[in-house]
């Protein structure tokens, strides 16, 4: 079966492909190449790489895409909101369409933004989606689309992911994990912002990969979110990194971000009613990613 990922050269797009074609998918990559991190990685397990923007190439044939291009900065996003509707919804409406017409399954990657700042946690499907960031909005506008494609004959199904960490993830779009353990290996102590008492849900890119590909398998329709269901507050984040590096004292308080949402934990029920679960511990991926950090 041919598998196209879109993104593919990114964090989370090279681990799923890599993956994909450890279970013998015949993989193919498709980035722009913009803002990419990962293509060191297809290239080692040969998987072929398109440079294409998707905003005006097409996708090759195949049987299934994984649309995990995007933009994904929320700060970014207030600075250029057209920028990452076209980018990330009117795109996965093209990839939508292009998909029906092959008749091609598609995982679209989504995001927990979406839900904007949660009424209740843990966070079902059912969650009403009010974003709270241009981001959000796009991805948001991203599912709508693919639900109008759907009329169309389009199958998908869409992965709301949580916040994913793991090795690869750097630049401006680097996570908390990512940030702290950057300082943490130069000798400083983690910076917080705000209390520290706010929560997330941390799951691993590896997990992710594990997901997308079960789905892939099933064929399975609807949206999913996709975390570890497990909320871990940053300040216990922060002493755990410092732990792992063997760094004493505490962490570096600094002023709150606006609009940052205080708590988020996504109820996995339905993901794991496809038999999945997530099975790296955020204290183990830690390790991992601290024993594998370049010098």
């Amino acid at each position: 079966m041919r598998v196209v990922v879109t993104g593919g050269a990114g964090f989370i797009g090279s681990h799923i492909a890599t993956f994909l074609k450890s279970l013998g998918y015949d993989v193919i990559a498709v980035d722009s190449l913009e803002r990419a991190s990962g293509a060191e990685r297809l290239k080692e397990v040969g998987i072929p790489l398109i440079v294409a923007d998707l905003r005006d190439a097409g996708l090759p044939k195949c049987d299934a895409v994984i649309h995990a291009a995007a933009y994904i900065s929320v700060d970014e996003s207030w600075e250029k909101p057209y920028e990452y509707m076209w980018n990330n919804a009117a795109v996965t409406a093209k990839v939508g369409r292009e998909a029906a017409e092959m008749g091609a399954y598609l995982v679209y990657l989504s995001s927990a933004s979406v839900y904007g700042n949660p009424l209740y946690t843990p966070i079902d499907e059912g969650h009403p989606t009010r974003p709270t960031s241009p981001y959000g909005l796009s991805k948001l506008a991203g599912e709508q689309a693919l639900y109008l494609l759907s009329n169309l004959g389009l199958k998908y199904a869409v992965a709301r992911l949580f916040n994913v960490y793991g090795p690869g993830q750097t630049g401006a779009y680097a996570g908390v994990i990512t940030k702290f353990i950057e300082r943490a290996r130069r000798g400083f102590p983690p910076v917080i912002f705000g209390s520290g008492e706010q929560t997330r849900d941390f799951v691993h890119v590896e997990d992710v990969a594990r997901f997308v590909a079960l789905l892939l398998e099933k064929r399975a329709e609807g949206a999913f979110n996709v975390g570890s269901g497990r909320a871990v507050s940053i300040k216990a984040l922060a002493y755990m990194v410092m732990r792992i590096a063997g760094l004493d004292g505490d962490p570096v308080y600094s002023d709150p971000r606006p609009g940052d949402i205080l708590h988020s934990l996504a109820d996995i029920t339905r993901a794991r009613g496809l038999g999945w679960d997530p099975q790296i511990t955020l204290e183990e991926g830690l390790k991992r990613l601290w024993e594998s950090w370049p010098q």
